[in-house]
């Protein structure tokens, strides 16, 4: 008898030993998923950051430029188009080619592409924001052409120079940077400029514009139809067939890739309605389309999580069902409904492929002023950045991503506070 009670001891303390381990092992899985995960983020986020900080940062070259009346063939009296129509570009060049006396026509042409031609538009802006500068010799900090960016950035310092930059480029670098005149600073015109084939001079402003209006549409038409089918499929929708087959396709279609939408957009609202292409008001009747499923879904578990009690006791003291409804069910279940809606508004800020569809690849320089403008949207401007063969461009599109993210942190960060501010607990 104890042997055997010793034996069948024996076999649980082993089972249970084997359960143990068995445990151990996945506990031990879990933790090297978990740090592999981690581990892919980090070199991912790393690799972003590592290459497109930079991208904040413009050079810049400090100099003492006079504003030479006759040359440009203006006055501080003359008109803004008067103004506007100077040759600019020839004084940076007449400037250079007396300051540092190139010889030949080469090392000429080498001296005024370490200038970036959005110098003479930045003394263009100068000019006319303040015409009294019109004869005036003032130091101004020209930006420089992308390479010589490039070079000082990431280059400088090092022996083995620049495939870029010529011997004499690289010698009149070297004396500015030791005198200090070549430096950089923060980076505005990253900010404030639309897209630009020059590197230097290519900014997010009109992507950022195009992203915002694009979302202002996708939420002014999604949020309002999207709570107005939830409430009617959870609350006032008889429960048939019909109802059934909805309800599937609606779960379905947020499941659909995304391009799907793209080509219903494309095929709907620009060839049977007319509807501009490559504008804000098209990407967002695009958007909505995908993010309807998303926030009538949100919206129906908002309403199921609202107790039953609350409807019976409305009913009990005599509200309607539409008073019900809307002055106790909705008013519990919006803060679910906001939650879901945002995070569809984060998941439409990240889409590229439906709005390649309806034509937002297109090159725009402008920056959007409404829904009807020509725009693009920033998913798009990384696309298109990415695709670029300057070197320029790569740090660019990094610190495109690096907006791009700071925005989707913001909104679902924005989702999970306000979720956790107005949510109540029963």
């Amino acid at each position: 008898m104890t042997d055997s009670t010793m034996t069948t001891r024996q076999k649980v303390e082993a089972s249970m030993k084997r359960r143990r381990s068995a445990e151990t092992r996945f506990r031990i899985y879990g933790m090297a998923s978990v740090l592999f995960g981690v581990l892919c983020l980090v070199v991912l986020f790393g690799n972003i950051f590592g290459k497109g900080t930079s991208a904040f940062t413009q050079t810049v070259l400090t100099t003492e430029l006079t504003i030479d009346a006759a040359e440009l063939g203006v006055t501080s009296a003359s008109t803004e188009q008067e103004l506007r129509n100077a040759d600019y570009e020839g004084l940076i060049k007449d400037h250079f080619k007396a300051a540092y006396e190139p010889q030949g026509r080469k090392e000429r042409r080498d001296l005024y592409k370490l200038i970036s031609v959005g110098a003479a538009w930045q003394l263009q802006d100068m000019v006319i924001e303040n015409p009294s500068l019109v004869g005036q010799t003032l130091q101004v900090n020209l930006i420089m052409d992308d390479d010589v960016d490039q070079w000082f950035k990431h280059e400088y310092g090092n022996d083995s120079g620049s495939i870029r930059l010529s011997e004499k480029q690289l010698e009149w670098l070297n004396s500015w940077a030791e005198s200090g005149d070549l430096h950089t600073r923060f980076n505005t015109t990253f900010f404030m400029n639309g897209d630009s084939r020059e590197p230097e001079l290519a900014g997010i402003r009109g992507a950022i514009t195009g992203t915002f209006l694009t979302l202002l549409v996708t939420f002014l038409l999604s949020f309002p139809i999207g709570v107005a089918a939830a409430i009617y499929l959870e609350e006032f929708a008889p429960k048939n067939r019909l109802t059934e087959i909805v309800e599937i396709n609606i779960n379905n279609l947020a499941a659909v890739p995304s391009i799907t939408f793209g080509l219903l957009g494309l095929a709907i609202f620009i060839n049977m309605f007319g509807v501009a292409r490559s504008t804000p008001l098209v990407g967002g009747l695009v958007l909505t389309l995908m993010t309807l499923p998303t926030i009538i879904i949100s919206g129906r578990a908002a309403i199921k999580a609202v107790p039953p009690s609350i409807r019976e006791a409305a009913l009990g003291l005599g509200a309607s069902k539409m008073q019900t409804v809307f002055h106790h069910v909705l008013p519990l279940a919006l803060p679910g409904m906001l939650t879901g809606t945002i995070i569809g508004m984060a998941q439409a800020l990240g889409e590229t492929a439906p709005l390649l569809m309806i034509g937002m690849i297109a090159f725009v320089v402008d920056v959007p002023g409404f829904i009807n403008d020509p725009s693009t949207v920033l998913p798009v401007q990384i696309f298109l950045w990415s695709d670029s063969p300057e070197r320029a461009f790569t740090e660019r599109t990094s610190g495109a991503i690096m907006v791009l993210l700071g925005f989707l942190i913001i909104m679902n960060t924005a989702a999970v506070m306000l979720r956790r501010r107005l949510e109540r607990r029963w």
